[in-house]
């Protein structure tokens, strides 16, 4: 099950150091101990094992095997200078290839520059491994109102429609470009993202920001299938690393379908998914097993045993079809969507409670594609439409981003657009 139940491992300057970037942006985001869980050190053996490669033909953290934890951010620019936006860009890709080697942003940045300078690193991931660390990064439809960028749009990156029943936060919603930061320790997601913050004060701002657990979707055939917060398994049908010919169909974007500068790139759909898990939690089980259309213990389609079992869509039992005409899988399926598929890749999120005793929990919903408006809009268009589960989620935030190819030996992030 997934409440994107679509249809895998690769990865794929200068420094400006801004003194003062710790003002602000890093407070904006969350300290690292609000993101829970654990954080522990490795044996160099483990160190090597766990490092993502940075550099590759597609951008790491896209098809890597999902790893446990995620820190995602959107950033609104604030500067009117494409030299100093581009020269940002240097700088992170500098500082993330550092990072998801599990070294510093700036070598000796915690302590080296002396007691009467800020650190150029915050110091939280010392003695961490790289823990698979990757670092993707995409681009928002508004930055291309900017920098005389506006005939390199791709026509796929346009803000997504208004879908029925959506109850969308304007605060938790768009951006002019974002970073996904996924690695197995909460410490070192958070870390990465606050230091790309931190020196990209004064050129971008946060505007709104999410921590994610608990996968929810495997991306390569050695993952096992996780469980969203309804106790349902979440992804099973999702599209996986080891299947090239159907990423190069469903998630790669082809030099020739628009913008040749986004061949070998993707395009990244978040939607900030709301459970309203109290109403969930006193619904009985068969109704649970009806809204969703599988079985919440194996995993698999009503009226069969494996999870991996093909949807049936046309038989029968006593009551009607096996599976809900209004059932969650049968409307996300490729077999009822005409054979559309994407990438999914979304975590669980808990942010405490709405201040009305309900807790503020859900799905961070993250879907890569080729095309976001012949793939993901036909899509969600039949689930907002018609779900049962529309009585027990709703969608509160929505962003979309084009996420540029990998990077060559000497490449930076954005270099295709930029040059």
């Amino acid at each position: 099950m997934s409440l994107q139940d679509s249809n895998p491992p690769q990865n794929s300057g200068f420094s400006r150091r801004r003194l003062f970037g710790a003002v602000g942006a890093g407070a904006a985001l969350v300290g690292a101990g609000a993101v829970g869980g654990y954080a522990a050190g490795s044996s160099s053996s483990d160190a090597v094992s766990d490092v993502v490669d940075f550099r590759g033909d597609h951008q790491a953290g896209i098809v890597t095997p999902a790893q446990d934890r995620m820190h995602f951010v959107a950033f609104d620019i604030t500067t009117d200078s494409r030299d100093d936006f581009v020269a940002l860009l240097r700088e992170w890709t500098e500082m993330a290839e550092r990072m998801v080697r599990g070294e510093e942003t700036f070598p000796d940045g915690a302590i080296g520059a002396g007691e009467y300078k800020p650190p150029s690193d915050t110091g939280e991931a010392l003695g961490l491994s790289a823990s698979s660390l990757t670092l993707t990064i995409g681009f928002g439809p508004g930055l291309f109102d900017r920098f005389g960028l506006s005939e390199f749009r791709p026509a796929s990156l346009a803000d997504l429609q208004h879908f029925p029943a959506d109850n969308l936060d304007a605060r938790r919603s768009g951006g002019d470009l974002c970073i996904q930061a996924c690695a197995n320790d909460p410490q070192v997601a958070v870390h990465a993202i606050r230091n790309l913050a931190r020196v990209g004060f004064g050129t971008v701002s946060v505007k709104w920001s999410q921590l994610g657990f608990g996968r929810t979707s495997s991306t390569s055939t050695t993952q096992a299938t996780p469980r969203n917060l309804f106790g349902f398994k979440d992804g099973t049908a999702n599209l996986k690393a080891e299947d090239p010919a159907m990423l190069d169909e469903h998630v790669w974007v082809s030099p020739t379908d628009d913008q040749e500068w986004m061949g070998g790139g993707s395009y990244l759909v978040a939607r900030r998914i709301r459970m309203l898990i109290e109403s969930w939690d006193r619904t009985v089980l068969n109704e649970q097993e009806r809204v969703i259309g599988r079985s919440k213990g194996s995993g698999a389609p009503m009226g069969l045993k494996d999870e991996f079992d093909p949807l049936d869509l046309d038989s029968k039992g006593p009551k009607g079809l096996l599976i809900d005409e209004a059932a969650h899988v049968r409307l996300a399926s490729k077999e009822e969507l005409g054979g559309i598929q994407i990438l999914r890749r979304g975590y669980n999120f808990t942010d405490g409670s709405d201040g009305f005793g309900h807790l503020d929990a859900g799905l961070f919903f993250i879907a890569y594609c080729r095309d976001p408006l012949t793939q993901f809009v036909p899509m969600q268009l039949a689930l907002a439409r018609k779900d049962l589960l529309n009585e027990y989620i709703q969608h509160v935030g929505s962003a979309v981003f084009a996420c540029p190819p990998g990077l060559g030996e000497s490449d930076y992030w954005g270099s295709t657009l930029f040059g």
